[in-house]
């Protein structure tokens, strides 16, 4: 289907499950999305990083759908979301996990600790080491720079699993937020982790 900057200007709950089967690709390596979790704006999910506002490290919420917002965790992990929401409005999905469809040489250079390659993009911190994704990146418009979107045809419900998302601790946590989608079944789906509350 190719990029497509419409279908991104919706509710990231929309979105996400339409991510699904997309094409992300960087310079040789690309990727099959197969798992994703949204975010939505200010005031409307405590999980996202853009529920208290406008800072400087997620401004690029905030600007028009179809960019990349890339974000540092922990000290040391670098994640890539989409920016998708109706305009004037922030939102993003996390790209979580993918199977390498081109590039896989390449993409094993870069993840030596892989013992499988199913293992090479599971999970957002694996992901966005396999495809070269860096801080760099952050803002970059995803129909005209070096990363790519290719939005694929939207898989039939009955193939798609959602839950709880991922380390998402407190309020915007747990069964009441539901916002992780997956492709069912695919083996480069990372393992749910619930997030240990201190």
């Amino acid at each position: 289907m190719g990029f497509d900057r419409a279908l991104l200007r919706r509710s990231p709950l929309e979105v996400a499950p339409a991510l699904l089967g997309a094409i992300l690709s960087v310079g040789d390596v690309a990727l099959r999305i197969t798992e994703v979790e949204a975010y939505l704006g200010v005031g409307e999910d405590p999980g996202s990083h853009s529920f208290r506002g406008r800072t400087k490290r997620n401004s690029v919420m905030f600007g028009d759908a179809g960019h990349l917002y890339v974000y540092f965790t922990y000290g040391m992990h670098t994640c890539a979301n989409v920016v998708c929401s109706p305009l004037g409005e922030s939102g993003g999905v996390l790209i979580r996990a993918g199977e390498i469809v081109e590039g896989i040489d390449l993409t094993r250079e870069r993840r030596t600790t892989s013992r499988r390659d199913t293992d090479l993009a599971q999970g957002p911190a694996r992901l966005t080491v396999a495809l070269g994704i860096a801080m760099s990146d952050d803002g970059a418009d995803l129909e005209t720079s070096r990363i790519r979107l290719d939005v694929a045809a939207p898989l039939s419900p009955s193939l798609i699993s959602t839950g709880p998302r991922t380390g998402v601790s407190g309020a915007g946590g747990g069964a009441d937020y539901p916002w992780r989608f997956w492709i069912t079944g695919d083996p480069t789906v990372s393992r749910y982790k619930a997030s240990i509350r201190p």
